[in-house]
C-alpha cells in the first residue's frame, strides 16, 4: 500500500497532463477520474467527526448528505445530552471514545430517524496538514480570539478581519469557544470554514491533487469509504450548493454539569417545557442517580 501510494504521488504531476482532455489556447481541460463514482455515493448519510489531538473526544460532530443538487451538513452540538444504548447518559462527544464510530452512527441514526451509512473521522492534525497543502483557506475572522491551553498544545491568537488561515491558526479558528457564544459560536465559525474549504476543494486543480492530499493526511483520516468513493463524494459535492446548519435547542444544568438539549428532527420537543429546567431535569434523574 505504501509503495502504491508513493508511486501515485510521484506520478501525480505527469498524470495531470495525461488527464487533459483537450488544450484550448494553452488551457487544459481535466477529465475527473472520480466522476464515475459520484452517482453511487449520492443520497447516503455520512457522519463527519473531528477528533482532538489525543483522538478521544470529538470536537466536531456533523452529518453530511448530498441530495437534489444540495450538500446538507447538520452540525450536532458536542454537549448534546444523550442516553446511549449500552452506555447510559452522557454528552454526545464522549460516545466516540467509549463506543467508536459505529456507536455514534447507531445513536444518531435513531435520533434523526434515518440511517447513517458511513463515517469519516479526521484528526485535527490532518486538518492542519491538508490546509497547508492547499495553501490555506480564506475566512472572515469575526473578532479577536485569544486562548492558551498548554495541555492540548493549543495557542490561539487571531486578529479580526479577512485572512488566509492554515495550520495551527486554522485549527484555533475551528476550536475556539471561550466566549459568550460557546459551542454555538464555534459551530457558526466552522460553517464559515466549511464554505471556504468547499469552494477550494471542489476546484478541478484540487480534485486532481486529492490522492496526494489524502496521503498527506495519513493515519489521521479514518473512514469506511474507499478512496474512489471519497473522491466521488467530493466530485458530487462540487456540483451542488452547500447548506450548513446546527441543531437548535437550549442549555441546561444537571448535577453541576452543563448540557445541550437538542431539538432532533421529529422529536416533538415542547419548548415551553424544555425551558423549565426543573421539568427537563426530572425526566433524567432515574438515569443519573
Amino acid at each position: 500500500m505504501t509503495i502504491g501510494l508513493g508511486g501515485g504521488l510521484a506520478l501525480a504531476a505527469p498524470l495531470a497532463d495525461l488527464l487533459g482532455a483537450r488544450r484550448d489556447g494553452g488551457a487544459i481541460s481535466l477529465a475527473n477520474p472520480f466522476s464515475a463514482w459520484a452517482g453511487g455515493i449520492g443520497q447516503r448519510e455520512i457522519l463527519l467527526l473531528g477528533t482532538d489531538e489525543g483522538g478521544g473526544n470529538t470536537d466536531v460532530i456533523a452529518t453530511l448528505r448530498v441530495d437534489g443538487g444540495v450538500t446538507r451538513i447538520t452540525q450536532i452540538p458536542r454537549d448534546t445530552y444523550i442516553e446511549a444504548e449500552g452506555f447510559g447518559p452522557m454528552k454526545i462527544n464522549a460516545l466516540y471514545s467509549v463506543g467508536g464510530a459505529e456507536a455514534l452512527k447507531s445513536e444518531i441514526s435513531h435520533k434523526l430517524g434515518r440511517p447513517v451509512q458511513h463515517h469519516l473521522v479526521i484528526n485535527l492534525a490532518a486538518i492542519r496538514r491538508m490546509a497547508d497543502l492547499i495553501g490555506g483557506i480564506e475566512v472572515e475572522v469575526p473578532k479577536r480570539m485569544v486562548y492558551v491551553d498548554n495541555t492540548q498544545g493549543l495557542n490561539i491568537d487571531l486578529q479580526p478581519g479577512p485572512q488566509v488561515l492554515r495550520g495551527r491558526d486554522l485549527e484555533g479558528f475551528l476550536r475556539f469557544r471561550h466566549d459568550e457564544t460557546g459551542d454555538i459560536g464555534r459551530m457558526e465559525r466552522q460553517q464559515l470554514a466549511l464554505q471556504a474549504l468547499f469552494r477550494k476543494l471542489t476546484r478541478p486543480d484540487q480534485l486532481v491533487r486529492l490522492p496526494a492530499l489524502l496521503m498527506g493526511a495519513g493515519n489521521d483520516v479514518r473512514t469506511d469509504l474507499g478512496p474512489m468513493e471519497l473522491g466521488g463524494l467530493i466530485t458530487l459535492m462540487g456540483t451542488t450548493k452547500l447548506q450548513a446548519h446546527h441543531l437548535g435547542g437550549r442549555p441546561f444544568d444537571l448535577g453541576g454539569v452543563s448540557y445541550w438539549e437538542a431539538d432532533w428532527p421529529g422529536s416533538g420537543v415542547d419548548h415551553a417545557v424544555a425551558n423549565d429546567e426543573e421539568t427537563a431535569v426530572s425526566g433524567r434523574q432515574r438515569f443519573l442517580f
